[in-house]
């Protein structure tokens, strides 16, 4: 999951996506979080873009993992891969190496889509992602 997170170096999230984590959380760099409630207010402003790398937010890299552990991941669940937690080591790792980000995110990409996804009778569609219908 970490590595496959790594692709958040390019795109833009919606306010809507991101506004709690920036004025809710205490893990987000406090400076960086304000420069985002510029674009995206308390209220309104749903549609707004901010980018999920803000410092190569065009490029595919490894600015993604640095921004992490600066607390200066756009979205919680990000920010969530360096919270103390059994991920930081591999949040590190990539920060430190592009090789193997680029390396283990192929390998990555290439095992999602080796995955064979259930069809007819053996699969569902859910109403509810969150749970079985």
């Amino acid at each position: 999951m970490v590595v496959l997170s790594g692709a958040h170096t390019i795109g833009q999230a919606r306010c809507t996506s991101f506004r709690a984590h920036i004025y809710n959380e205490s893990n987000i760099n406090a400076a960086y979080a304000t420069s985002l409630k510029t674009n995206c207010p308390s209220t309104g402003s749903d549609n707004n873009l901010s980018p999920l790398d803000l410092v190569t937010p065009t490029t595919f890299d490894i600015n993604y993992y640095s921004n992490l552990r600066n607390q200066k991941g756009l979205l919680h669940s990000d920010q969530q891969l360096y919270n103390g937690g059994s991920t930081d080591s591999m949040v590190t790792s990539y920060s430190n190496n592009k090789k193997t980000f680029f390396s283990d995110f192929g390998t990555s990409m290439i095992n999602m889509g080796n995955v064979n996804p259930l069809t007819g009778t053996s699969g569902e569609i859910r109403k509810n992602c969150r749970k079985p219908n």
